[in-house]
C-alpha cells in the first residue's frame, strides 16, 4: 500500500470511529430526554426522541455501508479488521439503545396522559444514571482504546441487573397491595427493563472494545477472567 493510499485508509478509519462516537452522543441524548420527559411530562420533548431515533437509524445504515466498502476496497487485516468488525457490531447495539430510549419515551407519554394516577413510589433516578454512565464509559473506552475501563462496565452491569430485580420486586408488592397501581406499575416495569437492556448493550460494546484491543473474544467468559484479560 502506497503512503498516499495508507493515509486515505487511516482517514477512512478515523471517520468511521468519529461517526460511532457521534452516534453514541445522539443515543445518550435520547436517553437523557426520555428520563427528563418521564419527570416533566413534556410531550414535545418525547416527540424529539422519536425524531432523533430516525437519525440514529440512518447513521447505523450509513456506517454499515461505509464499513462494507472499506472491507471490499481495503481488505484490512489484524487490528484494522478488528476495528471494522467492532464498529459493525457496536452500531447495532447503539441503534437498539436508541430503541430502548424511545420505549421509555412512549411509557412516559402513557403515564402523563393518565395524569400519573395511582403511581407507585419507586426511585428510578439512580438506575437511569447508572445506565447512562455505563454507556458513556463504553464510548469513552472505545475512543481511548481502553480495555480496563471497558471491563469495569461489564462488572457494572451485574450491579444494574441487581437494581433492576429489586425495583421489579417493589412493583410487584405495590400491585399486590393496591390493584389500582397495576397499569402504572406495568409501564414502569417497561421503563426499568429498558434501562436494564441499555446496560446490556453498553456491556456488549465494551466486550467488543476488549476484543478490538486485545484480539480475544471475551463475550462468554467470567467477569474476573475478562478483567484479567483487559489488564494484561
Amino acid at each position: 500500500m502506497s503512503d498516499h493510499t495508507s493515509k486515505q485508509f487511516d482517514s477512512e478509519l478515523e471517520s468511521v470511529r468519529s461517526s460511532v462516537l457521534q452516534m453514541g452522543g445522539l443515543v445518550e441524548e435520547q436517553i437523557n430526554r426520555a428520563i427528563e420527559a418521564l419527570g416533566s411530562g413534556d410531550m414535545a420533548l418525547i416527540d424529539t426522541i422519536t425524531a432523533t431515533d430516525k437519525q440514529v437509524n440512518r447513521m447505523e445504515v450509513d456506517l454499515d455501508e461505509q464499513c462494507s466498502h472499506i472491507i471490499a476496497r481495503r481488505q484490512p487485516t489484524a487490528g484494522d479488521l478488528r476495528l471494522i468488525m467492532t464498529v459493525v457490531k457496536m452500531i447495532t447495539d447503539l441503534e437498539r439503545i436508541g430503541d430502548e430510549a424511545e420505549k421509555i419515551g412512549r411509557m412516559a407519554r402513557l403515564i402523563h396522559e393518565a395524569e400519573r394516577a395511582h403511581m407507585p413510589r419507586v426511585e428510578l433516578a439512580h438506575m437511569a444514571g447508572a445506565a447512562i454512565a455505563m454507556l458513556r464509559k463504553a464510548l469513552d473506552s472505545f475512543a481511548r482504546l481502553d480495555p480496563v475501563t471497558a471491563a469495569q462496565v461489564v462488572r457494572d452491569d451485574l450491579e444494574l441487573d441487581d437494581e433492576y430485580r429489586a425495583i421489579v420486586r417493589q412493583l410487584i408488592s405495590f400491585m399486590i397491595e393496591d390493584p389500582r397501581t397495576i397499569s402504572r406499575s406495568i409501564e414502569i416495569m417497561f421503563i426499568v427493563k429498558a434501562l436494564e437492556r441499555i446496560g446490556d448493550h453498553a456491556k456488549n460494546m465494551c466486550e467488543y472494545t476488549v476484543y478490538m484491543v486485545k484480539g480475544r473474544d471475551v463475550r462468554h467468559i467470567a467477569v474476573d477472567d475478562l478483567e484479567r484479560e483487559a489488564s494484561e
